[in-house]
């Protein structure tokens, strides 16, 4: 589980590439989200997952591919 600080940090970098979607903290400590945008913003978001130097380790992603959401406006921490 991630606090608020990292959660912030993702939602500002998701919203710096344009991207739309969420971010959350699961109950068995993973992190989880959403994002949905021009398929090389999400690229480097990923990319921002490993590179960023907060101190936050990444194990594993999951990267899935989905329709986008007409629904999903902006970018939240849930």
């Amino acid at each position: 589980m991630q606090d608020v600080t990292f959660l912030e940090r993702v939602r500002r970098q998701a919203e710096e590439l344009g991207l739309r979607g969420w971010v959350r903290n699961t109950q068995d400590g993973r992190v989880e989200a959403l994002f949905e945008g021009e398929a090389e913003a999400v690229r480097q978001m990923i990319k921002w997952f490993f590179s960023d130097s907060s101190g936050v380790e990444v194990h594993a992603t999951s990267v899935y591919q989905e329709t986008p959401s007409p629904d999903l406006v902006g970018f939240e921490i849930r």
